[in-house]
């Protein structure tokens, strides 16, 4: 990914000297393992941990490959250059390629998974605090784009939380599914290597043994793993098009923070525009696009294949680090947010109280109107408020029909405001639980 769009602490994970660095753990518990089983002398298992402290060359690496046109290869190539070839010789023994990349791809997906959960986490508290601060502030509903009833900023904030959390869970899941690993060898049967190595390796890795790896870990983990972060990435896309649409001129409910010098137009110096959250909607995009290709690498031929492999060096490290830097990105557009609650208020009273017609509906039916001309006396006057910009509560005090079955003071009372916000603080306890 490009640097513009990247953080360092995930980048980091997928660097080649990271890479290289699980390699070398990768093979160097293999050999532990193997030695504590008698398979291999003691002091080359030894020896091999000598490396530890080595700062493996990645351009040597690539002089290597360049000629073997192999990279694991390569790097044992390398490895023994550090260790001593007689002290190497055991490297490796057993294993098959796959072993090495695929158990380091799920240490690289686990490790990005743990920053990714904590981004997750600093979201959730920003859209908590911004609930509870506005939790009474009271803006339209909108349906279809057009006014509904009367909801809460808070409330609006509420569910954008329990759309992160439940993100969180499927993030926690995916972490788990995705921590395995495989050490057995060629087509996955054990037979040149004892099984006890691959569960050595996977838990000084912090990973679990595969059940049944055939030469590559089942594909099907990844294809959920970058499901569950395309279904992240459209949850970011849905709380930036919100704001999005709040900060248009018209609306201008909330806007983004605009920070002293910014500048928004090249042209129009008056300009201040959502370019966060549509740079985060651009970035939910790219996110979602690693699910197709994630999904299809599930089907390989026979025992395997390396149709996954040029995928995964792509996907792995763009998604995992695109949705790092726009979780953080959208976490800080939340937290700076600006509200502005009097022009809530003012887009609410636009149409002149038509936004609490279904009170009047249910009223006149609860008055023994039948439901379909309760409906009929309530819209005509609704559509006078649309079409001529009439007031809705005067023109039913002044509609005979409905004074019939309402007394003005009962009309009256359909348009307290606090009658939409009377459960608020049931939702909050259902999201919040606490």
């Amino acid at each position: 990914m490009i640097p513009r769009y990247s953080r360092p602490d995930m980048v980091a994970i997928w660097s080649p000297e990271t890479k290289f660095r699980i390699w070398y753990e990768i093979e160097a518990h293999a050999c532990e393992a193997m030695a504590n089983l008698g398979v291999i002398p003691r002091e080359n298992a030894d020896a091999v941990w000598k490396a530890k402290d080595v700062e493996f060359d990645v351009a040597r690496i690539d002089e290597i490959e360049a000629v073997t046109k192999h990279d694991v290869i390569a790097f044992l190539t390398h490895l023994a250059e550090h260790v001593g070839s007689e002290e190497a010789r055991f490297v490796h023994q057993g294993m098959t390629s796959s072993d090495v990349l695929d158990t380091c791809f799920n240490v690289q997906l686990v490790r990005a998974s743990d920053i990714l959960i904590a981004d997750i986490k600093a979201l959730l508290a920003a859209l908590k605090r911004r609930a509870i601060e506005h939790k009474d502030t009271v803006r339209i509903g909108r349906s279809h784009g057009i006014h509904a009833e009367p909801t809460t900023m808070g409330l609006t904030f509420a569910r954008f939380y329990a759309e992160m959390d439940r993100n969180l869970n499927r993030m926690e899941k995916a972490r788990f599914e995705i921590a395995t690993g495989a050490i057995s060898g060629a087509v996955g049967t054990f037979a040149n290597i004892d099984p006890r190595v691959e569960e050595h390796v996977c838990a000084q890795l912090g990973l679990e043994p595969e059940p049944i790896s055939t030469q590559v870990i089942p594909r099907d983990r990844h294809a959920a793993f970058f499901a569950t972060l395309g279904v992240i990435g459209s949850s970011i896309e849905n709380i930036a098009t919100e704001i999005r649409h709040m900060q248009r001129t018209e609306v201008l409910e909330a806007e983004e923070f605009f920070s002293a010098g910014q500048k928004g137009s090249s042209a129009m110096p008056h300009k201040r525009n959502p370019v966060l959250t549509e740079n985060l909607t651009g970035l939910a995009r790219l996110v979602r696009m690693a699910v197709v290709p994630a999904m299809e690498n599930v089907a390989l031929w026979h025992e395997r294949d390396i149709s996954h492999s040029s995928v995964e060096r792509n996907i792995g490290p763009d998604t995992t680090i695109t949705l790092d830097f726009a979780l953080a990105r959208l976490t800080s557009v939340v937290d700076k947010l600006v509200i502005y609650p009097d022009n809530m208020l003012a887009n609410m009273n636009k149409f002149r109280g038509l936004v609490m017609s279904q009170r009047v509906l249910l009223a006149l039916t609860q008055a023994g109107v039948s439901r379909e001309d309760s409906y009929k006396m309530v819209q005509r006057n609704a559509m006078k408020v649309w079409e001529e910009g009439k007031d809705f509560k005067t023109e039913l005090l002044g509609d005979a029909d409905v004074l019939a079955a309402l007394s003005a003071e009962e009309i009256e009372e359909k348009f307290d405001l606090g009658y939409h916000t009377k459960h608020v603080d049931t939702i909050f306890a259902r999201v919040f639980k606490d």
